[in-house]
């Protein structure tokens, strides 16, 4: 897959609400309303990336909230594999 330009990028998260691209990567911290909400929202973005096989750089879970970043190392940078995921995750409730 392609690594995608910044005018890309900044072009797809703008339809992405909170995501940003950072440190070749993009970056997301989500509010959650409890620790088991924290924990079912890890638990479902875990399916989500199993499911395509794409996995994020890291994932920092907090007591109400969670920090997610991807990137394609394979590609050097940000792909449409990333803002795919980033988008399935938005349809996660917290």
């Amino acid at each position: 897959m392609e690594k995608l330009t910044e005018e890309q990028i900044s072009s797809a998260l703008g339809a992405l609400p909170g995501w940003e691209f950072k440190n070749g990567s993009i970056i997301k911290t989500y509010k959650t309303q409890s620790y088991p909400a924290t924990m079912g929202f890890v638990t479902a973005a875990g399916a989500y990336c199993q499911k395509r096989n794409h996995h994020p750089d890291y994932i920092t879970m907090r007591f109400k909230e969670v920090e997610v970043s991807f990137s394609t190392h394979s590609a050097g940078g940000i792909t449409q594999n990333d803002i795919d995921i980033a988008g399935d995750l938005e349809k996660i409730p917290i």
